[in-house]
């Protein structure tokens, strides 16, 4: 194979369509859950993820500074509460890497 047809074949194979920011666990389990719904409460999140409020905070800055998932805080009653929303742009996102794992868990052939 010439190095010409390895880069015709470079960007074919559904890994490529992967987000590296949901290569982590914790921020793909995060997406996956705010998938599923119209905004989250962060706690909520964090028990259904099983991390620590430290660590889902650090993920979810991360994504909020990609643009994947918004951060809104507020109370109800006294309480502070912070919700977690998917965005418009991260609902893509995540459902183009979800369906590039489909593709290479069906071997899906370039």
């Amino acid at each position: 194979m010439t190095t010409d047809s390895r880069n015709d074949q470079r960007g074919t194979h559904p890994r490529h369509a992967l987000e590296p920011l949901l290569n982590s666990a914790v921020r793909f389990s995060v997406a996956a859950a705010l998938s599923r719904v119209d905004k989250a409460e962060f706690a909520f999140v964090r028990d259904l993820v099983e991390v620590t409020d430290s660590t889902l905070s650090k993920q979810v800055a991360a994504l909020e500074e990609a643009g994947l998932v918004a951060v809104q805080k507020g109370r109800v009653g006294r309480r502070p509460r912070t919700w977690l929303t998917l965005t418009d742009e991260g609902r893509a996102v995540y459902e183009r890497h979800l369906a590039a794992l489909r593709a290479i868990a069906d071997g899906v052939a370039p």
